[in-house]
């Protein structure tokens, strides 16, 4: 069987949108690094009704932000002030430690607006937990696309069939998103000891097994697999190297738990650096809580 495990995402509704949550999940807390994936709408938000996730800590991880369609504009407390679009990336570096706000582009708050998003989180190997924090935002232009065969690839981040996407990572990693057109198929080769393929539509079939959409499949380790669609259709690859077992409480993630209790205290005494141009803040659950996506 090429399907190691099958996991249907927990569905959040976010207030006028919807998140789906696949990692962390029961017996499978990650994919290679990718600790956290969600998949945000596709969801319309009404006129006057934006996304405001207030500013929010993170530490010993980065968060990737990819947008099908919509618009995020993205503020941090290195005073980095960020509009992605579709086919971006916006890659946040938390280290030691960064506090991030996500909201809806004074353009789109006004109007009807969609929303339509992978983020994940992807826990940093040991060694960088504790690197500077910093954020880098890369140009659709400047991510590898290819076209064979009916199928567009884009390379998000990490390496796969003769190229190198910009983004600067830590460890081993693989992140794709795939467009096909109907009656064509792909294949995905055994380069990373994880790899799993997210069905962001219907359509899609994995060695000819119909994959229900909103899916996470977890493949089988050392075989290559045959990704087709009957019609079109479009998923997500990811993959990498594990890294071992990570804590996580509300938005904080490492390799240790006292790291998250001290950051718990940062927090709650407000050692955190701000974001310049925000009053706001989420405060320190008072217990634990699954974290918000974004």
């Amino acid at each position: 069987m090429a399907i190691l495990q099958l996991i249907e995402p927990e569905v959040k509704d976010l207030g006028g949108f919807f998140a789906r949550r696949s990692l962390p999940y029961p017996h499978r807390q990650m994919v290679g690094p990718f600790i956290f994936f969600d998949h945000l709408g596709p969801s319309v938000l009404p006129p006057n009704k934006g996304i405001d996730v207030r500013p929010h800590p993170h530490i010993n991880l980065a968060t990737l932000t990819y947008l099908f369609d919509g618009a995020i504009m993205h503020r941090d407390s290195l005073g980095t002030v960020q509009e992605i679009q579709p086919g971006a990336v916006n890659w946040m570096t938390a280290g030691k430690g960064i506090v991030h706000s996500e909201r809806s582009p004074d353009s789109d708050r006004y109007n009807e607006a969609t929303v339509h998003a992978i983020q994940t989180w992807i826990a940093l190997p040991v060694e960088h937990e504790e690197t500077d924090p910093c954020f880098i935002h890369y140009p659709a232009q400047t991510l590898p696309t290819w076209e064979e065969n009916g199928v567009t690839i884009k390379l998000i981040a990490g390496e796969a069939y003769g190229y190198t996407s910009p983004v600067k990572v830590f460890s081993p990693v693989l992140y794709l998103d795939v467009v096909l057109s109907n009656n064509t198929h792909f294949t995905i080769p055994p380069a990373y000891s994880e790899t799993a393929v997210y069905s962001v539509t219907e359509g899609l079939s994995i060695n000819d097994r119909l994959l229900e959409p909103y899916r996470l499949a977890i493949l089988q380790p050392g075989h290559e697999v045959k990704v087709s669609a009957a019609v079109a259709a479009r998923c997500i690859v990811i993959g990498g190297e594990p890294l071992g077992t990570r804590h996580i409480w509300w938005n904080f993630v490492s390799s240790r738990r006292e790291r998250i209790e001290q950051a718990k205290a940062d927090w709650r005494e407000n050692r955190f650096a701000r974001v310049p141009g925000e009053a706001e803040f989420i405060p320190l659950p008072e217990v634990v809580a699954e974290p918000n996506p974004l």
